[in-house]
């Protein structure tokens, strides 16, 4: 069953909120992890950790180099 992408995307938004202390309002999906919101190799494997316990997916670790946007993120998830 496909997940809701609005509700993935809130959930996504809390998560990197918590671990990064960003202000939500800067986390939308066309911003870039690394680029954009300064988020390292070590702090996307958290967060997609955290995404995976809270949505109840598998994002394999190969997948996540390939998550360059929280918008990636967000439909990977919504689609596992």
């Amino acid at each position: 069953m496909a997940l809701d992408k609005t509700e993935v995307l809130d959930g996504l938004i809390e998560i990197i909120v918590d671990e990064t202390g960003l202000d939500s309002a800067e986390i939308t999906p066309e911003k870039n992890f690394a680029d954009d919101l300064d988020i390292d190799s070590m702090s996307m494997m958290t967060i997609m950790t955290l995404a995976e316990d809270k949505f109840g997916v598998e994002i394999p670790d190969d997948s996540v180099g390939t998550l360059h946007t929280v918008g990636d993120a967000v439909d990977f998830i919504a689609g596992a």
